[in-house]
């Protein structure tokens, strides 16, 4: 099978949400939720999308003709491509009946290690989301990154000790969950949390702790005060707050903030190698992306995976061949176009 056979085989095994679009641009499911949109109007996930696709690149094949090498590493694991599957939790609420959050977790987990990779996993209301997703770690031997929701103080740590017995690769949480509608008028309050909260939850963790969900340069610095080892600059894919800017716009501004002092990671429309390219020349470490990945397992299980990551691979070695980068550590903000 080929990427574009996937989608194909896809598109039947989807809920009634998700469109399994040829381009996962954000368009045709902007304002659904339950399922992959968002709670407003949708239109961040799409301005994700388009601007990476305004970003024009600077092409110079005057260099020594060798291959490009896409290997990299992160918390110790190494990786073919600097790609991660972002977190998605809930599979049968916002994407079907095929897979519940232990089978799809399954997947995309023995997937991306057997692809050269990492895979977030979700969290949500349900006890059993994370229940779930703590079996596919420890049956994966802990060959993934679980992810946390901002609950209640509580409620974190009862999480945390759940995930650090399966010694996972890290333990992040999305503190740009703290808008999703399901958080809201929690008892306990659950949602944002201050620097001297997150300092606790890093340290509950006793292992890389990554905050997603970083936009502004104030957030990075409060970040790396409360001891992330990674951010991901991520707005929830346009879920959560309209009039968001897009995260290839904030990330430039972030990387010069924070320098080499963390990993950075980013998220939202990213859906190409080339994509990959712009994303590592304006600043970032590495990528996540999310909903073309759920279109690749329910189209096809851990080949879908396979597939996906040779995609990718396949355009990020081509573009830094097209651009003069030889490494993942070669691609610089020279290679980006500037009027």
């Amino acid at each position: 099978m080929n990427y574009n056979e996937v989608l194909d085989a896809a598109r039947p095994q989807m809920g009634p949400y998700c469109k399994t679009c040829p381009v996962c641009n954000g368009k045709a499911c902007k304002n659904t939720m339950p399922g992959p949109g968002s709670k407003g109007s949708g239109t961040v996930f799409a301005r994700n999308y388009d601007k990476w696709q305004e970003i024009l690149l600077n092409m110079d094949t005057i260099c020594d003709n060798k291959p490009a090498d896409t290997s990299c590493r992160f918390f110790g694991q190494p990786m073919t491509i600097p790609v991660f599957i972002a977190p998605i939790g809930a599979m049968k609420l916002h994407y079907g009946d095929k897979y519940n959050d232990e089978e799809y977790n399954d997947i995309a987990i023995a997937g991306a290690a057997e692809a050269g990779i990492v895979a977030l996993t979700g969290d949500g209301v349900d006890a059993n989301v994370m229940k779930s997703a703590v079996k596919a770690i420890e049956k994966n031997n802990g060959q993934a990154i679980p992810t946390i929701k901002p609950w209640n103080m509580e409620l974190v740590e009862d999480k945390m000790n759940m995930v650090k017995d399966v010694n996972p690769v890290a333990i992040a949480m999305d503190i740009d969950a703290a808008g999703l509608p399901f958080l809201k008028n929690l008892q306990p309050p659950a949602g944002s949390k201050n620097v001297q909260e997150l300092k606790q939850i890093a340290a509950w963790a006793k292992k890389p702790f990554i905050l997603k969900g970083i936009m502004t340069v104030a957030g990075a610095m409060k970040a790396l005060e409360a001891g992330a080892s990674a951010i991901v600059v991520s707005n929830h894919g346009g879920r959560v707050l309209d009039s968001c800017p897009a995260t290839a716009e904030v990330l430039p501004a972030i990387k010069a903030a924070v320098g080499d002092r963390m990993t950075i990671l980013v998220d939202g429309g990213i859906r190409s190698g080339m994509d990959v390219f712009k994303a590592l020349a304006l600043g970032a470490d590495g990528v996540l992306i999310g909903r073309p990945f759920v279109n690749m397992i329910y189209g096809a299980g851990k080949e879908g995976i396979k597939i996906y990551v040779e995609k990718l691979k396949a355009e990020l070695e081509d573009t830094m061949s097209m651009c003069g980068a030889h490494s993942i550590e070669e691609i610089n903000s020279s290679m980006i176009y500037n009027k």
